[in-house]
């Protein structure tokens, strides 16, 4: 305000509020060449004195929700090179990649699938590794600032093998958000899938990254890994299925010697070799076949000589 006021000796507070502009801010950020900060800063105005300041940092996040369309959409590259020189080349090397979607989170893990054909005469080594990129625009002058935030790396590939990523994750690390509406610094990711080829130049596909702040749930969940959602079905169907399935019960069991002497015909005698290769196979399977239980009925076929009758009484 603009009143003055006298204060007594002793401590004294002020409770005060700022509502922030309402074009978008740029995030709060520091680089290797230049930083993009927020402060606070109360001064107090003394007649006949100096003038005291004290200052604070105030974190300011431009908020980017990577559930968005174009956030959403998967990242396809593909790239082939022919390793030697002149007429000594050993044969090609090509490499595809694929990312599902172009926005993650920080502690988001990216599955990556890629396919990777060593045609060559040289061992190669796959690799994968997020990059950020810092771009400082002043004076009409760029200056570009790039460093290695998370890497992993795939096994050896022999001369004329395969190998496919079905899904092998890289972890984001707690980094700063995309920068990317600031007319003086620009902060931008971007995944890479390389190979390593020993005495070339390694092949490498670069695919564009948007770290956001706004984690998309409902894709995270419906997009799980392939391998997860196997286990996940396989666990529901042991649930309904015993490990060992019991056997039906033997006919024996159930069918007394004398009803089974009944339905068994006699064995028919045996028949020489050679009239056996004349007549078909099939006709000397019947003594094999497996006999039909006896047909149900409700009248009891064998009834007790004597039928002892018990009085029945009620009581009311």
């Amino acid at each position: 305000g603009e009143e003055n006021l006298i204060l007594l000796d002793g401590r004294h507070e002020f409770p005060f509020s700022f509502q922030l502009p309402q074009e978008p801010l740029v995030t709060s950020f520091t680089g290797k060449y230049g930083s993009i900060q927020y402060y606070v800063k109360a001064v107090l105005e003394r007649p006949a004195v100096p003038d005291q300041s004290v200052q604070t940092e105030l974190q300011v996040i431009s908020h980017i929700d990577v559930s968005s369309p174009a956030l959403l959409m998967p990242v396809l590259r593909s790239q082939e090179k022919m390793v030697g020189c002149w007429f000594f080349t050993s044969g090609p090397v090509s490499l595809s990649a694929k990312i599902e979607r172009k926005g993650y989170c920080n502690g988001e893990a990216i599955p990556i699938y890629a396919e990777i054909e060593n045609c060559s005469s040289r061992l190669i080594v796959p690799k994968a590794a997020i990059f950020q990129t810092q771009t400082y625009l002043a004076s009409g002058k760029t200056k570009t600032f790039r460093q290695m935030v998370a890497n992993v790396r795939g096994n050896h590939i022999a001369s004329g093998s395969t190998d496919t990523w079905n899904g092998k994750t890289l972890k984001i690390p707690p980094v700063s958000p995309s920068i990317l509406d600031c007319c003086i610094i620009r902060v931008e990711y971007s995944l890479a899938v390389y190979i390593h080829i020993p005495g070339a130049k390694k092949l490498m596909i670069e695919m564009p990254l948007v770290i956001g702040t706004i984690p998309c749930i409902g894709f995270s969940s419906r997009n799980s890994s392939i391998t997860s959602q196997f286990s996940m079905d396989m666990s529901w169907l042991a649930l309904t299925m015993p490990e060992h399935p019991e056997a039906p019960p033997n006919y024996a069991d159930v069918v007394s010697e004398e009803e089974f002497s009944r339905h068994v015909p006699a064995y028919p005698p045996p028949i020489d070799c050679e009239e056996q290769l004349c007549c078909p196979v099939f006709a000397y399977i019947q003594e094999f076949r497996f006999q039909p239980p006896p047909l149900y009925s409700e009248i009891d076929p064998h009834p007790a000589d004597v039928e002892e009758v018990q009085p029945v009484s009620f009581m009311l």
